[in-house]
Order: C-alpha cells, then sequence, then structure tokens
C-alpha cells in the first residue's frame, strides 16, 4: 500500500480511470466492469478494480483540484505501474455551441498553476494529452454518434473564481470547457513517461448558466464512460 491507496502490491491495473467523486468511481465500477471489487477505502476515496471485455481496468476516485490528483496520479504510477490514466470527469461549457450532456475529448490543457509549476520555473510547459488516447476516443465517440467536441480546456486552481476578464479571454481564444484537474495529469504522464487523457462530460455551461443536478453529475455520465474504456483498450 501507498501513503494514501490501500491497496496491495497487484490489486490495482495498468489502466486506471480517474473520476474526481469517489461515488462515480463506485457507480462506473458497478457499472461497467465485470467482478468489481473495492481496493481502497483510505480517507473515503474509494477505488475499484474489475475487468472489461476480459481487460483488467481500475477505477479510482482523485478529489477535487490539482493537489489532490497529483498525490493519487503520482502514488498510482510509482508505487503501482499504472500506465494509462483517463480522468473522466465533468466541466463546464465556455464555447456556445458545448451543450449540457456534451463530451469533450481535451487536446491540451492550459492553467494559471499547478502542483507541478515549481519545477518549471520560467519555463510555460504545455501539458497534452497522449495522441494514441486521443484518436482511439474520437473514434469511439464517432461510433457512438456521442456530441464530442476535441480542443483545449482550462484547468482552474479555484472552483469559485472571479475572474470574468480571463474567462472572457479564453472564450476569445477558443478554449473548450473548464475543470480542474487535467493540466496536472497530463504534466505527470510526460514526466513519468505514461499516457494520460481526459474526457469530460458538460455538467454546468458559463454562458447559458444551465447546471446538472449533484445526483446526474454522479450517474449520469456512461458515454464518458465508455468512451475512456474504448480509447484505452480499443
Amino acid at each position: 500500500m501507498s501513503i494514501h491507496i490501500g491497496a496491495a502490491p497487484g490489486e490495482i491495473a495498468q489502466t486506471v480511470l480517474m473520476p474526481g467523486d469517489p461515488l462515480r468511481a463506485k457507480w462506473a465500477a458497478e457499472t461497467f466492469l465485470d467482478g468489481a471489487r473495492c481496493i481502497n477505502r483510505v480517507r473515503g476515496m474509494l477505488g475499484f478494480t474489475g475487468t472489461w471485455k476480459g481487460h483488467p481496468v481500475s477505477i479510482q476516485g482523485s478529489g477535487m483540484g490539482m493537489p489532490s490528483l497529483s498525490i493519487y496520479a503520482n502514488e498510482l504510477i510509482r508505487d503501482y505501474g499504472a500506465k494509462c490514466l483517463i480522468r473522466i470527469g465533468s466541466a463546464g461549457a465556455m464555447q456556445p455551441e458545448v451543450q449540457i450532456r456534451d463530451v469533450v475529448i481535451a487536446m491540451t490543457a492550459t492553467t494559471l498553476s499547478t502542483p507541478s509549476s515549481g519545477i518549471f520555473r520560467d519555463l510555460n510547459f504545455a501539458p497534452c494529452a497522449d495522441f494514441g488516447l486521443l484518436e482511439k476516443a474520437v473514434a469511439a465517440a464517432r461510433e457512438k454518434g456521442t456530441r464530442a467536441h476535441v480542443g483545449g480546456i482550462y484547468s482552474s486552481d479555484v472552483f469559485y473564481d472571479e475572474r470574468p476578464d480571463l474567462n472572457e479571454t479564453m472564450q476569445r481564444h477558443g478554449v473548450l470547457a473548464v475543470e480542474m484537474e487535467a493540466a496536472e495529469l497530463y504534466t505527470l504522464a510526460a514526466r513519468h513517461g505514461v499516457r494520460a487523457l481526459a474526457v469530460l462530460t458538460i455538467s454546468d455551461h458559463l454562458l447559458s448558466h444551465q447546471s446538472l443536478a449533484s445526483q446526474d453529475r454522479e450517474t449520469s455520465f456512461g458515454e464518458m464512460v465508455e468512451i475512456a474504456l474504448s480509447a484505452a483498450f480499443g
């Protein structure tokens, strides 16, 4: 076990889906995996391992924000040998053509700061997805007929943002959506030589102010999970 993950050696698969919400991890494991068993309860951050079409898969909650995700991603890679990490989460739309329940597949993730920022000092590192995973996710979305958008997103380090000027600038530069974790995930993947992708479902809209109820955020994101699994094993 590691400091924050109580799984025994061999209990975590090389492919890990990472929702922020541990209850979404439970729902996704019970819905999509065969033989899913709980392998982590430390601090209530639930993790599960099972199989999907015969492939071993783990689904581990990451918590909210880049510092929390950084803890779990680092330990999954360093202590458990994870090779493919795919964030499955919610996001807020920043463009009028991106609608509630649409899927966004993040090619890049812009940010003001991450837990890794101190490593780069004056370098503006550009975190990006693994192209192989990105390509397969786009193909899976097309095959399913899912309304999907591919492009850049913004990983914020605050939830209650008071920078309308920054949002307007990002909207003008085509940023599709905002969430809170992908930039650090992509940075860690680059550092450790593993694959990463973020597949996101739009739960809120910064322009129309529409939003999904909290229960829908936990349990209604099936297309996103299927796309992520197809990307990993397609």
